[in-house]
């Protein structure tokens, strides 16, 4: 064990720091928005899961189509009696006897089996729609954190930049010093400056890092992604956005949804009508007796009409006008969310365009800024608290403008989520 212990150390050290340094920086794979939909569409649990539910969904309509087709059984039983069973010298039971039967029972009308045949493939039309609105929320879920990598990513390059003119910045004021022309203040107030933007680099990084793990986490994948800048065509025709957010996946479920419990209501009168099965069944007896020959077979119809049963189907009728109901108003809701979503996806677009425009001009104002505090640190005209605040002036207007980007590109997801 020691010697293992050893060797591992040994290997560890002969690996050159450079490489396990590159190890670890190495870049998380890129991928497309498109591909991380699709894979994740084909890999997230949750969109599995949906899929699942359809199957299970005609998992229960084979059940519950059993009870209006035929079933066949068959039966075999021995019996050994003490001793022979005689009256009048002959035997009407004999003490060793075999009985063997088929029995195939036919529902011949049968309005309530047939209803709930009906009922279970309606159950698979609303988890296919079910399926297909869990895909959508997947998808939407997808390409915001795809959005929020491509921001994050725009947050570091104005870090860098920041912390890069904050290093020359440094350079200049450690070169005056160290002539003898400036003094020592100017010098601290730079490197200050510069090791603050270090730190913000830094924490923008570990926050890159946890965005890409949660964008693999979603894609399926047992790693970080990466993603790349998406070109996001957004809806700008607000009628035809309209229509579109009508067959949006939740509207269509909510609609489904609505058929089935329409059907299940309209389907209630089954629930009183008699309903007729046939049964025929072969048989075979050894020994034969009187009463029961060695072959032979019997038919049977039978008539139910179901009279009484404590109000029990009363109950159910209330319970599905009830769920009907509950989904009409379901279906109410949902399509005036969707139609709002529109709208107000619209209206965001445009104020996030307005606001990005803004937040770009005042991050150029504030570059000009700094650099006329730099000409004018330079010249002796001011000091370096003047360039100083115009470096973080501007750092936090190129940040806001990564936002601002952001905002812009998110707000165009939120248009196209809200259109179908």
């Amino acid at each position: 064990m020691r010697a293992s212990r050893h060797l591992l150390v040994v290997v560890i050290l002969a690996v050159p720091l450079p490489v396990l340094a590159q190890r670890e920086n190495a870049p998380a794979p890129a991928i497309d928005l498109a591909s991380a939909v699709g894979q994740a569409l084909a890999r997230n649990p949750t969109a599995i899961v949906a899929q699942d539910e359809i199957r299970r969904a005609e998992a229960l309509r084979d059940q519950t189509r059993a009870g209006a087709l035929p079933t066949l059984t068959g039966n075999a039983a021995y019996t050994r009696l003490d001793a022979d069973r005689t009256s009048g010298g002959s035997a009407f039971a004999y003490a060793s006897q075999f009985n063997a039967n088929l029995l195939l029972s036919v529902p011949l009308v049968s309005p309530r089996a047939w209803a709930l045949w009906s009922h279970a493939g309606d159950g698979i039309d609303v988890a296919r729609t079910s399926a297909q609105d869990v895909r959508r929320t997947v998808a939407i879920a997808v390409a915001r954190a795809y959005l929020t990598v491509v921001a994050q990513k725009r947050v570091i390059d104005a870090a860098e930049r920041a912390r890069d003119t904050d290093r020359a910045h440094y350079q200049y004021a450690h070169q005056r010093y160290a002539g003898g022309v400036g003094n020592r203040i100017d010098e601290v107030r730079a490197e200050q400056q510069l090791q603050s933007d270090e730190a913000n680099v830094q924490r923008q990084y570990s926050d890159l890092a946890r965005d890409r793990e949660a964008l693999g986490v979603l894609v399926g994948v047992g790693g970080p992604l990466d993603a790349q800048e998406p070109n996001l065509q957004a809806p700008t025709d607000v009628q035809q956005a309209m229509k579109g957010a009508e067959q949006r996946t939740d509207v269509v479920a909510a609609g489904t949804r609505l058929t089935a419990a329409q059907h299940t209501v309209r389907d209630d009168w089954t629930d009183y009508s008699p309903y007729v099965s046939g049964t025929f069944e072969p048989f075979y007896n050894t020994p034969s007796t009187l009463t029961a020959p060695t072959t032979g077979w019997q038919a049977q119809i039978l008539l139910t009409v179901p009279l009484y049963d404590g109000g029990l189907r009363y109950g159910q009728e209330k319970e599905r006008g009830a769920l009907r109901e509950e989904s009409q108003a379901n279906l109410d809701g949902t399509l005036r969310q969707a139609r709002s979503d529109v709208r107000t996806a619209f209206e965001e677009v445009r104020r996030a365009d307005a606001a990005l425009a803004a937040a770009q001009q005042a991050a150029k104002l504030a570059g000009d800024s700094l650099a006329l505090a730099e000409i004018a640190y330079r010249a002796g005209a001011s000091t370096n608290i003047e360039v100083i605040d115009a470096e973080r002036t501007a750092r936090d207007a190129e940040t806001a403008a990564a936002v601002a980007e952001d905002g812009a590109r998110q707000a165009r997801l939120d248009l196209l989520a809200a259109a179908g």
